[in-house]
């Protein structure tokens, strides 16, 4: 295939994905609102007050003779079906499972769009720009949320992760973001890219999973808050600190990635590149500033025992300044990191 047709082909798997994961996000959308309907059954205290009548020497009444009102209603009440709670909750559990099938079938022909593009390039790294970095890593936030539903079942979490696919594949396709496939400019000839980058992007993602896991974190503890048992929707969530258990294991595993990529490959590569390992340079102050923040968030966590409330808000500012540094340096900064454009 010549380089035009492999461009073409790499914008259409990623516009398609953008598709399936729209589906999926739907199907996740219909599973929240069939939650609704699912309810906690509660039982009538029916022992209580038989106990009570034999404690006071009065006997309890037996069972209501069969043709009175009472005998006809207390039939109809033990031959009635169950309520529709059975029933939502199965078609809860079926859109779910199509909300996952999809977002695995959108995550593989991501992954083709992306490998697409970089035999487009290249061949090379599909690394060089801010839209080959943003379908990356929202490929990478998609692999870390399917990782995490195989290890902790958390496909809670599709609606948010779809949702975020949609949308940075969305605005990197449809805005200026999106520069068509080209060489790399000189500065990027070096294996570094691929390893820099590469670890840069995993951990983003990650830290886009933990973030949206914080979200939900604080939702479900509002939630239970407000009532010790938590009914429809906000019943498709584990309890709140089983949330952020998972949150705190998510960010736990991108954090040395983060460390590597940024602090560690980055300023090797700098020195390969300009001659000096930290230049204060907008973009590494700012992948700074994000190491800083997720540091304190697992010090917090590991030494004063913040959990919960305080440490879910440090990880959400934490992912904010990754944000940052990713898309406000790149459209609102200079500096050296800015040779690759958007």
């Amino acid at each position: 295939m010549t380089t035009e047709q492999l461009g073409y082909a790499s914008n259409l798997a990623l516009v398609s994905a953008t598709i399936v994961y729209a589906l999926a996000m739907l199907s996740h959308i219909a599973e929240w609102a069939s939650a609704r309907k699912v309810v906690v059954r509660e039982q009538p205290p029916a022992e209580a007050p038989r106990a009570e009548l034999v404690a006071a020497g009065v006997p309890p009444a037996g069972p209501p003779a069969e043709g009175t009102a009472e005998g006809v209603a207390a039939s109809a009440t033990d031959a009635a079906p169950p309520t529709t709670g059975a029933e939502a909750e199965l078609r809860t559990e079926r859109f779910a499972q199509i909300g996952v099938s999809l977002t695995v079938l959108a995550f593989l022909v991501h992954l083709m769009g992306v490998a697409a593009r970089g035999f487009a390039a290249g061949p090379r790294v599909p690394w060089g720009n801010m839209f080959e970095f943003a379908t990356t890593g929202a490929l990478a936030a998609v692999a870390a949320y399917l990782v995490a539903l195989k290890l902790y079942r958390t496909q809670w979490l599709g609606l948010l992760v779809t949702g975020f696919a949609v949308v940075v594949l969305g605005v990197a396709m449809l805005t200026p973001v999106y520069v068509a496939p080209g060489p790399l400019v000189p500065a990027l000839h070096s294996y570094w890219l691929a390893i820099h980058v590469s670890a840069a992007a995993i951990s983003g993602g990650a830290f886009g999973v933990g973030a949206l896991a914080s979200v939900l974190y604080l939702l479900k503890s509002r939630a239970e808050s407000r009532t010790p048992e938590v009914q429809g929707v906000w019943s498709r969530l584990p309890a709140a600190i089983e949330i952020d258990r998972i949150a705190y294991k998510v960010h736990a595993f991108a954090f040395p990635l983060w460390t590597f990529g940024a602090l560690i490959a980055g300023p090797i590569w700098a020195y390969y590149a300009w001659s000096r390992f930290w230049g204060w340079d907008p973009k590494e102050v700012w992948a700074l500033i994000t190491w800083v923040v997720y540091a304190a968030y697992l010090h917090a966590r590991a030494t004063a025992g913040w959990q919960g409330r305080r440490a879910s808000i440090i990880a959400l500012v934490g992912f904010a300044t990754f944000l940052f540094s990713f898309i406000g340096i790149n459209l609102f900064g200079s500096g050296l990191h800015a040779y690759a454009g958007v």
